[in-house]
This record gives structure tokens, sequence and C-alpha cells, in this order.
């Protein structure tokens, strides 16, 4: 053999990293059309960088083109660039690789991660070798961009070894011929490579021809500068990947090189499904590498509670066969996910402060995402809360605003953040709980969704400051606030309450006297553990056919209202009225607080009341 013409023996360590290759590190066998568009991809991307430096360049009139040839009858799967090319050496170097780093330890190391990390792909140029999957023999025509360069094939059936000859007449770049195994005929079809490339390779920023027919003509505008990309392409782009109708209600478009070298476009769709009855909705955002897609619906890759986001996500840093068990391990997807999460969460956030109208149009669809993150993603949980709304007792009524807003209201010496779930403003502002905190000046919020004692269960605090319910036993409030009118002597409350408790028996675990009421005689109030309202709702929509557990209640009396003096001069003179009376009270403090499950006695009573307050008259 000529000193042009050279042949080379695999070593059996070469054998064996073959093996693993392609039956170990891919199970898809139709990947090898994608890491073989990529190839080409990254070798017109190249090329188109050298020809801003060099000043000749063989064949330096072709097109940076991909062009893909299937011929059924001869079995064969063709691709070929006008990309850099190889050399003698960069043959031996790149399509060689694995032959000179066929070392014992790179066994070892691929043996052990084949089938639980794919980071070792791309290391070591294995991606090519994944044509042998399929193939019976690849033949790599080749001649690189230098205008000296040799005409050369590479030839191997991935077993035995590889030769490479001179062969006149080849073009710039790199053609590979497939030879394919007689199981794998199909992709000699055109059909099915443009499946796969339609569904994998489409944003490729070269053009694709498939057997002379352009396959990809779609940009990928996700690697263009914002600038240069007008809001109806944005739109048109939306409705393509995320085949949608609608316009986005967001977009978010950004680059980073630190920690991962991504492009990233995001959007917000206009409606959530979700509200219409349709099911949940399912994760909306691909993952590319290089404009090549690795996953539509990869796992992990954002969390389950963005799932409304749809758009794209490239990263050269993701290997191009990553399987969907690795991705869920891969601590490259993971850094993708908390580089892009905190990204959008820093844009919402800009977005409520610079335009609250849309932002409130948005909460009004998309409030329950959010709240869910709360509740589920710890790592983003405080910048999550930022982005909550809700009215307040300083608010008009339909006047959202956050818990930064609330803070920058709150007195100097305020250590808390006082709250309400309430089924709306107007039994808020009519129920006992709210006078002591308007009388101190301290500002509550409102919360009127079912999910939200769930919510705050979760949250506790934002910025050091704890969450605090107000019509919590255990809220402490000062004496800053002198009541009006006389309050009974501590002995005759200690009397009441003692009746009223031992009338109540288990309905009522406490009844005493308190600082929180102003006009209502009285109100029950949650203990510290005890169950709320809003939450036995939801543990009864869950669990329809188990009995609730029974209601937990502290009474509070306010020894200024004239009832409750009349009540302790009636429970000295008429216990019975008295204890009519006191049942009145209580039901009704209890259906205030949504906590009255029956209320036919509440009914009823009310009728021998009237009765009885007539025969007085």
């Amino acid at each position: 053999m000529s000193d042009k013409n050279e042949k080379r023996e695999f070593q059996a360590d070469v054998s064996q990293v073959l093996d693993i290759v392609t039956n170990s590190l891919y199970t898809d066998k139709e990947i090898f059309v994608r890491e073989l568009v990529s190839n080409a991809s990254d070798a017109l991307e190249k090329l188109r960088h050298l020809q801003l430096t060099e000043k000749e360049v063989f064949d330096d009139n072709l097109s940076l083109e991909i062009h893909i040839t299937t011929n059924e009858e001869d079995k064969t799967f063709t691709i070929a660039d006008y990309g850099i090319g190889m050399t003698r050496e960069e043959l031996h170097e790149n399509l060689g690789t694995i032959a000179h780093s066929g070392s014992k330890q790179f066994v070892k190391a691929l043996e052990e991660q084949a089938k639980k990390e794919s980071s070792l792909i791309g290391q070591f140029g294995v991606g090519f070798y994944s044509a042998f999957m399929v193939a019976d023999d690849v033949t790599v025509h080749t001649h690189s961009w230098q205008e000296d360069g040799e005409h050369l094939v590479w030839k191997s059936d991935g077993r035995t070894g590889y030769e490479i000859e001179e062969s006149e007449g080849e073009r710039r770049g790199t053609k590979i011929v497939v030879k394919l195994k007689e199981e794998f005929e199909e992709y000699a079809k055109a059909d099915r490579i443009k499946h796969i490339i339609e569904s994998y390779s489409a944003f490729v920023s070269f053009p694709i021809l498939l057997n002379g027919e352009r396959v990809n003509t779609v940009e990928a505008i996700w690697r263009k500068q914002k600038s240069e990309i007008s809001d109806e392409e944005y739109n048109e782009f939306y409705k393509f990947t995320s085949k949608a109708f609608d316009d986005p209600r967001y977009r978010m478009h950004f680059s980073s090189d630190t920690p991962l070298e991504l492009n990233a476009l995001i959007f917000v769709p206009t409606e959530n499904t979700e509200l219409f009855g349709f099911g949940q909705m399912e994760a909306g955002v691909s993952l590319y590498c290089k404009n090549v897609l690795i996953d539509d619906k990869p796992d992990g890759l954002i969390p389950e509670w963005a799932r409304f986001l749809r758009g794209v996500i490239d990263s050269s840093d993701i290997p191009l066969n990553i399987s969907r068990e690795s991705m869920q391990d891969s601590a490259l997807v993971k850094k993708l996910n908390r580089v892009v999460i905190r990204k959008f969460l820093k844009f919402l956030d800009k977005e409520a402060k610079s335009d609250p109208e849309k932002y409130g149009e948005f909460y009004e669809k998309f409030s329950r995402f959010l709240k869910e993150g709360v509740v589920t993603d710890f790592e983003h949980r405080e910048d999550l809360a930022k982005l909550l709304r809700f009215e307040s007792s300083m608010t008009e009524k339909g006047e959202s605003v956050g818990f930064e807003d609330y803070l920058s209201r709150a007195k100097d010496d305020q250590d808390k953040i006082y709250y309400l779930i309430t089924p709306d403003r107007k039994t808020a502002e009519a129920g006992p709980y709210l006078e002591a905190f308007k009388a101190r000046g301290l500002e509550v919020i409102y919360f009127y969704d079912a999910v939200d004692d769930y919510l705050i269960q979760n949250l506790r605090q934002f910025k050091d400051k704890d969450l605090v319910s107000i019509d919590r036993s255990d809220v402490e409030l000062d004496d800053s606030v002198e009541a009006e009118g006389e309050a009974l002597e501590e002995s005759a409350i200690e009397t009441l309450s003692s009746f009223m408790q031992e009338h109540f028996g288990d309905r009522v675990k406490k009844v005493a006297a308190g600082k929180r009421l102003i006009d209502s005689p009285v109100a029950v109030l949650t203990p510290d553990q005890g169950m709320s309202a809003q939450m036995r709702q939801m543990m009864k929509a869950m669990n329809p056919d188990e009995d609730a557990p029974p209601v937990e209640v502290e009474m509070e009396i306010n020894p200024r209202h004239p009832l409750i003096k009349q009540l302790f001069d009636t429970q000295g003179e008429n216990p019975e009225l008295a204890q009519l009376v006191s049942d009145q009270l209580l039901d009704g403090a209890l259906l205030t607080a949504g906590l009255l499950e029956d209320r036919k006695d509440l009914i009823t009573r009310n009728i021998s009341l009237m009765e009885a307050a007539l025969r007085k008259s």
C-alpha cells in the first residue's frame, strides 16, 4: 500500500468501545440522524467564521448547506455539507478519536457511565459513531477548506478498523455515506428522514435539503438579537412551536454565558386552559442543543408549577443523546432549570412593577401556578411570594398589592404580616376580626382563594416577617387603643365566662375576654394548631365520604358591649334565656368564621328568642 493509502486496525479495546457506543450509549437508533446533522452544522459554522479571516478557501463558491439523500434501492443514507472539511491528520484525529483514546481507562469509564450519565458524549467524538448502529459500513468523502488539501475517503465497517485513500474530485466539506443494515432499511426512506428532521432539526441555522427539497423552513429566532426580530415574527414563532392560535401574553428572550451557555425564548400564553376544565397543562418548553431538538417535553427542565410556559431553551452544554432517565439526574439540566426560572421570576417582577394592570390580568388567569410554586418550590419560594397579589384593609376594592407594598406601609416596630382568609371583602369587613387592627392602624391582607390557607402554611414568612392570621387565638395586641365604654368588672367577666364555658362544654375550648373586639359582642378564634374553615373545606372536598374533624374554637367576649353586660345580668336571673342567647352568639360567630356546618338550630333558636322578646315587651 502506498504512503498515501493507509489502513489501520482497531485495537481490542476499541472494538469494545464501539460496542458500548452502539449498544449502550444510544437507545433510539434514529439519533444517528440528528448527530450527523449536528456535526454538519458545526462544520458549516466553522467554515463561515473561517471565511472572515482567510483569503483563500477551497471551493469558495459553494453554498453553506446540508444535503441529505436517501436511496431505497441501494439502501443508503447520505449526508453532505460544504463545511470546513478534514485533512488526513484530522481524519485520524476526529474520526479516529476512539482509536487513539481506546485505553482501558476510557473503556472502563464508558462501561460505568454508559447507562447513567451521558457527559462523555462529545468529549471523545463518539457522536459520529452512532451511524454504526444502523450501518454495515460507513464511507466519508472529504476535502479540507485549504486550497492545497488532499481529496480523501475514509472507510470503516466499525469492527476491523478503517482505511484512508485518495479520491480525486471531492468537494470542500464532508460527505458521509451510510450503507444500512437490512433491519434498518427504513432510514433509506425519504418520509422517515423528513419526519426526524422536522421533529429534531427543524431549527438548524443552515438549509437542510432532503433529496433536493428544503425541509427546515422556520428560523431559530432564539439565537438572533432581539433588535432583529419583529413582534409579528415572535408571535408567529410562538404559534408554530406551541401549536397555538392566540398571541402570547408575555415573552422573555435572553442569552447567557455563565454558569451555562444558553439561549432561551419563553412565552406566557394568553389563556390558562386549566380554567376551562381541559385537564392539567403539559410542559411546553423544549430543550435544544445547537438548534437540534433534544426533547420536546423534558422532565426536570422546568418545575411542575411552571408548566404553563411555552418556548425553547437551547444550550450547547447539553449532550445530543441525553436520555429521559439521565435528564432527571443531570446536574446540567438542574442548572438550566435554576438559571431560566430565576430569570423568569425577575422578568415577571419587573413586568408587575412597570405595568400593574397587565400583570393583574395575568395574575387573574395564572395565580394558581404561582401559588403552587410557593408550596412546592422551596428554592424559589420567596421570589414567587413577591409575585403574589391581594387586596387589603388599606386598599380600595379591586386594587391589588404585594407583600413588598404591605411592608412599605408597615409600622416601624411591626414584626408580623397580618392576614385574613375570607370568602370576599364584604365578609371580612362585616366580621369582628378587623376591629382591633383597624383601630391600631395595622393593615390586614385579604386572601379569597380556597387554597390560600395551604399556601400560607407553607410560606409562613416573607422577608423574616411571620405571617399571622388575625382570627388566631394567640395573636398578641398592644394596649395602645383605649376602648370606649365601661367594662364589666373582672369578677363579673370570670362569672360570665365560667357560665358560658360550662354550658358550651366541648364545643368551645375556652371563653375569655380579650383586646381585639371594639363593636362586636363576641368572636370565635382558631386555637394554635387548630384547623381553619378553609382547610376544613379542602379536607372535606378531598375526602367527601369521611366525617370532618370536630370544630375547635375559643371564644372571645367583649366586656364593654351592652349585650354582654345584659347577658351577665340574665345568667343570674334567667339562666335558660342566657343559655339560649349564648348559643345564638356562638352559632352567629361560627357562621361569620365559616365554621357553622348546620344552620338549622340557628334559625330555630332565632324564632325562640323573638318569641321571648315579644313576651317580655
